[in-house]
């Protein structure tokens, strides 16, 4: 069951969640720092509740799929609020905290798969999944990024400037922070992609560079490279770019969600 910090935390996302709606309408400056304060204050709670699912399970908190979807959620809302108090923007907030939400509330309350073989775990591997998730919600976060793009560039077109879009960052504004979304991304996803090759190889002294999940991962890379290139060049910059962006996170949540748990011999969720 799930312990009293998964509903405190539930609690500030909603909290959250809901200022960041009010804000987009409103534009106060305090309804937006409050929904930043409340995302924080969340992601501490989402962090306790990580540990209570912890002590659960016996286990590290990402053991199974559902540990790890409530591991993204969290790291999704770490990255986003980094993005935001970077580039002092919280309009994207009102997009990208249902998200968390969604996450920690199926990962949370999902239970977890307790019938699962445990592996042995350590430092390499800990790295491997934490770098691993992370790129996942960073890549999350540029979708989110782009998607806002394509709704707002098609309401300028429209010359129907409603829904408080006024407020969005520009569009090459939106462009420049999903591009820094996919670089971080591309680093983690590279970085936690080697430690997961060296923990297999001492682990089972194999490793198959044929495996799907391999496969699809040099995938993506391939793509998000491609989406960083085109959104340079003044034929595919723009809406083009974004819609290569949108369409390759589906290639990572078919990655996350079939390849990860149906087709890959080396992982069960990652």
């Amino acid at each position: 069951m799930p312990g009293h910090w998964s509903y405190i935390a539930l609690a500030l996302y909603m909290c959250s969640l809901g200022l960041y709606v009010r804000f987009l309408y409103t534009g106060r400056r305090l309804t937006g720092q409050l929904a930043a304060a409340f995302l924080a204050v969340g992601l501490l709670g989402h962090y306790l509740a990580l540990l209570e699912r912890s002590h659960w399970v016996h286990s590290v908190p990402y053991d199974d799929l559902y540990g790890s979807l409530s591991l993204f959620g969290w790291l999704l809302a770490a990255t986003y609020l980094g993005l935001e108090l970077y580039y002092h923007q919280r309009s994207m907030g009102a997009f990208v905290v249902p998200c968390v939400l969604a996450l920690f509330a199926i990962g949370t309350w999902s239970g977890p798969d307790l019938s699962a073989t445990r592996q042995e775990q350590g430092t390499m591997f800990a790295l491997h999944v934490t770098l691993s998730v992370l790129a996942y919600a960073a890549f999350a976060l540029a979708f989110v990024l782009s998607a806002v793009y394509l709704l707002q560039h098609r309401y300028l077109r429209r010359r129907r400037p409603g829904l408080g879009l006024w407020r969005f960052p520009p569009l090459e504004g939106l462009e420049r922070m999903s591009r820094g979304s996919v670089r971080v991304g591309m680093v983690s996803l590279i970085a936690g992609t080697v430690l997961g090759i060296l923990w297999q190889w001492r682990m089972q002294h194999r490793f198959l560079f044929t495996d799907p999940k391999v496969l699809v991962t040099l995938a993506i890379l391939v793509l998000y490279w491609l989406y960083l290139r085109l959104s340079l060049r003044g034929g595919w910059r723009g809406p083009r770019a974004s819609l290569v962006c949108v369409l390759t996170f589906l290639v990572v949540l078919f990655s996350y969600a079939v390849v990860n748990v149906y087709l890959s011999q080396f992982h069960r969720y990652l």
